[in-house]
């Protein structure tokens, strides 16, 4: 079987990875293979047409390949809440919080991942256009097919090329840790709107097709998961494990300061309240056109497991 993740050198889907790497989906009797696919609607498309079985990648970004939930389930948490951060150049002296530094600026942002920046923006009144904010792709983080976001992003910053970015941990952490950057707004800890904790979150994602053809294989693809989440909350260490295994040098020695921050949003469960702020920032957005049910959204037959 085969995992695809949308952003490898990052902490954004690393218990997938990690679940490789600890022999955690081989303790369930999956012989999984991890794959990097970029960007997360390629990621999501291959999944579409049946080459990959599982994505570990953004709750929102589902309705890209399949329209209004049609088609796809969460089967469980990676994390909770919206994990991405404003990063904005470390010589304008922005302060924690303070999103009105954004004005004027060029930001890098993945595609998909940019929606949850802009409907923060919305929400606290920031106009794009009128404050002359320019958010888009962060310059030659598009080329090639294996693309790291997060990493790309950083290096682009202490090149110059953007003002700022907004992607996920290890891009800030080596942004931050360079002196290239200051982090502005971590909405998982609290920054920006109250709402913006549920508009995404990292999450393990698969077909219906697989579920009815496959249950088995999901449920030991959760209990994988799970088991994934506890050993790295007994020992942390293991990340650096496997990052020495996947990332490069630098992120290899990161990857485990940035998991531990990580660890008090380990949790596999998906919640009605998530679900409920999920769908109302994709109809935001535009992603969806209804709200969306919980059982829409989630494969309930096996939230049992999410404890486990």
């Amino acid at each position: 079987m085969k995992i695809a993740l949308a952003d490898l050198i990052s902490n954004s889907y690393f218990p997938a990875a990690a679940a490789v790497e600890l022999g955690f989906f081989a303790e369930e009797g999956l012989d999984m293979t991890l794959e990097l696919i970029f960007p997360v609607d390629k990621t999501l498309e291959v999944m579409r047409d049946g080459e990959i079985d599982f994505v570990a990648g953004c709750a929102h970004c589902t309705p890209h390949a399949f329209p209004e939930w049609q088609g796809a389930k969460l089967l469980a948490s990676l994390a909770q809440g919206m994990y991405w951060f404003l990063i904005l150049r470390a010589d304008l002296g922005a302060k924690k919080g303070d999103i009105e530094a954004i004005k004027g600026l060029r930001i890098g942002a993945a595609r998909f991942a940019d929606l949850g920046l802009k409907q923060i923006l919305v929400e606290t009144g920031i106009d794009i256009d009128t404050d002359g904010i320019e958010i888009g792709p962060v310059p030659g983080a598009l080329t090639g097919e294996n693309v790291n976001f997060g990493v790309a992003a950083a290096r682009a910053l202490a090149d110059g090329k953007v003002d700022g970015f907004w992607a996920n941990g290890m891009g800030a952490e080596v942004a931050v840790r360079s002196g290239a950057g200051t982090m502005v707004i971590d909405a998982r800890r609290g920054d920006g709107p109250a709402g913006a904790f549920n508009y995404t979150m990292p999450a393990l994602i698969t077909t219906d097709r697989l579920i009815e053809e496959n249950p088995d294989a999901a449920a030991a693809a959760v209990r994988a998961l799970v088991k994934t989440h506890r050993a790295l909350k007994d020992d942390v260490s293991l990340a650096t494990t496997v990052g020495r295994k996947l990332f490069p040098a630098e992120e290899a020695e990161l990857i485990a300061d940035v998991v531990e921050r990580d660890l008090p949003y380990y949790d596999a469960a998906i919640s009605r309240e998530f679900v409920s702020g999920m769908s109302q920032f994709s109809q935001d957005v535009g992603l969806v056109k209804a709200p969306l049910d919980y059982e829409q959204v989630v494969a309930t037959q096996f939230s049992e497991l999410w404890a486990a």
